[in-house]
């Protein structure tokens, strides 16, 4: 062995002896990961595939939850149906929402199932509405009327939340040995079907499985200061306070309410990381203070 290849076969064991804390921290956990944005092109996909399979087979349990907003968009491009927005959200009728399940529990799912079966574990594509996994509700928006100044109640058509998670074709899955990758669709009680926004659905999907762990991929560092620096670990307390004071605000306010509510119904701690930082599963899980926001008890 050369010089070289001695001295990168000593830096590649030392990153391994340092990572065998956290191994042990993780052994047997449930990590719930929602999946989506950036994160799923190129050769970020391969790498996310590779990284789930990683944690596999050194003894955790993840559980996959995707969306997939730019390929529904496409396809109703490409079926040229129109999209409806009342208050900046998107209405989805009932043509609309069998375009949102055939993309979102047909083509993405089989295609993040099969990233990770090609890296060597075995993963199983399902949707919510599969062994009634998530049973959903119609999701009601309210807003007030600029004219009148009366609250009014917004009809999204079949846009839901989760009502109830029944977590056993979970545990059967993963009690097989296998991943599951979830699409966030799920079924009403008359046995219609609700489109779930993906943060959501993981996060309740988190809670029921009182998961160790909720990781949450975006395409930002995470939660930012004032000075636009990275906030690494937030108290529940915390995060209502930067609420209040405006530094937490737009898009972000729904993702870190999802984590509270998680941390809410048992897990342990759930974070917002960038899914565009290469490995960045890994280095959440395996590297001192992750790189990303954490938010717990």
């Amino acid at each position: 062995m050369t010089e070289d290849a001695m001295t990168t076969a000593a830096q590649e064991a030392h990153i391994v002896a340092r990572a065998l804390p956290y191994l042990r921290r993780y052994a047997g956990a449930t990590i719930v990961v929602k999946y989506g944005g950036h994160a799923m092109e190129g050769s970020l996909a391969n790498e996310f595939g590779r990284d789930i399979a990683l944690l596999k087979q050194v003894g955790i349990n993840p559980v996959v939850v995707h969306g997939g907003g730019p390929q529904i968009n496409a396809m109703l491009k490409r079926l040229n149906i129109q999209s409806n927005f009342v208050h900046g959200l998107r209405v989805t009728d009932e043509a609309m929402v069998e375009v949102v399940e055939m993309v979102l529990a047909g083509q993405v799912n089989k295609q993040v199932a099969g990233l990770i079966n090609r890296a060597g574990a075995l993963a199983v594509g399902i949707s919510g509405k599969d062994g009634g996994l998530i049973r959903a509700r119609k999701l009601h928006r309210t807003y007030k009327d600029p004219d009148s100044n009366i609250e009014r109640v917004l009809d999204l058509g079949h846009v839901g939340e989760p009502a109830f998670v029944d977590t056993r074709v979970i545990h059967a899955l993963t009690g097989a040995g296998l991943i599951p990758v979830i699409a966030p669709v799920g079924m009403g009680e008359n046995g219609e079907t609700y489109n779930i926004n993906a943060d959501t659905a993981a996060g309740a999907i988190a809670g029921a499985l009182n998961a160790q762990r909720l990781l949450m991929l975006t395409d930002v560092p995470g939660v930012l200061d004032k000075s636009k620096n990275l906030l690494s670990d937030l108290t529940i307390a915390q995060v209502h306070e930067l609420i209040a004071d405006g530094t937490i605000s737009g898009g972000m306010i729904p993702k870190v309410e999802t984590c509270m509510e998680a941390v809410t119904q048992g897990v342990k701690g759930a974070t917002i990381l960038d899914g565009t930082v290469p490995h960045a599963l890994l280095l959440e899980l395996f590297t001192e203070g992750g790189i990303g926001t954490m938010i717990h008890k």
